[in-house]
């Protein structure tokens, strides 16, 4: 009898707990937006954070809830995805300019040599913090792949101790820019005319004593670009793309033509608004080789 006792308490006891939980859940009940179980539908569910959202339910909710936040921060998703999303939240889609990541660094090209034998942890930041890295440029591609590790989408490999971007994988989302410690890595548009191959913040002697192609910030490009779309911004050189590509004279390409390292390098123009990051040019880092005559 004792046993009979004890499973009655028991069941007893499991009854009045699940009332008690079953009560609970609908008295606590918190009401979600429907649209959220759409909206993460049309997302993509890489959750790379490109958007400045921890992942896609971020963004949903935070596009959802918050009035100031764009439709079209998904650059995974593209213009679909944006049109998509504003027409559940109601607000207006502008068009996005799709963009792509540069590796602004050709340290074998320029001969890089190391100032030591790194043998600590393979990574970029551990190997940036230890007097200023193992490459004799401080600016340079470190090659330990923090970048890569940070892609969802499998845009990046390492090659020869520098990173290489896949134009076909690549998004545009901006992780591997956040990771990389020396800001090798940028955004730039995918119909970029040209692009700078070099992020030193050096000068002169002190760059060519170490790379001989590195960017000696001479400022011939800055003075030589008629749209005034180059400028020296934080010991760098910038190319503002916008005003590069609004443009409409033929300016000859007078940048590179004028860099007297050649670092500064003619790009495949594609088309203005392609919908998928799919229809990328079909080669993987080809302007990294096609420096102006």
């Amino acid at each position: 009898m004792g046993i009979v006792y004890a499973i009655a308490i028991l069941g007893g006891l499991g009854l009045i707990f699940g009332t008690v939980l079953a009560i609970a859940s609908k008295v606590f009940y918190v009401e979600t937006d429907p649209r959220l179980d759409q909206l993460n539908e049309c997302l993509p569910g890489a959750n790379c954070g490109g958007c400045g959202y921890a992942g896609c339910e971020g963004y949903a909710v935070a596009v959802v809830n918050d009035p100031d936040v764009s439709p079209n921060l998904c650059v995974v998703g593209g213009s679909q995805c944006a049109a998509s999303i504003g027409e559940l939240t109601g607000k207006l889609t502008t068009e996005m300019e799709p963009l792509r990541v540069y590796r602004r660094c050709d340290k074998n090209k320029g001969q890089v040599l190391q100032r030591y034998d790194y043998q600590g942890i393979p990574s970029c930041a551990a190997a940036a913090a230890l007097h200023s890295g193992s490459d004799q440029c401080s600016y340079s591609c470190l090659g330990f792949g923090d970048c890569v590790k940070t892609c969802s989408f499998g845009g990046l490999h390492l090659e020869n101790y520098v990173v290489k971007v896949n134009s076909d994988i690549c998004t545009g989302c901006g992780s591997c820019v956040k990771a990389c410690p020396r800001n090798v890595l940028e955004l730039i548009p995918r119909r970029a005319k040209v692009a700078i191959a070099c992020s030193t913040k050096d000068k002169l002697k002190a760059v060519m004593d170490v790379c001989k192609v590195g960017c000696i910030h001479c400022s011939k490009c800055v003075k030589a670009c008629p749209a005034q779309a180059i400028s020296m911004q934080n010991d760098r050189i910038v190319i503002d793309h916008r005003k590069c590509l609004d443009y409409e004279g033929d300016c000859g390409s007078a940048c590179a033509v004028g860099c007297p390292r050649k670092i500064i390098h003619f790009r495949h123009v594609e088309p203005a608004a392609p919908e998928t990051p799919a229809e990328a040019p079909a080669s993987a880092e080809q302007e990294q080789s096609q420096p102006a005559a």
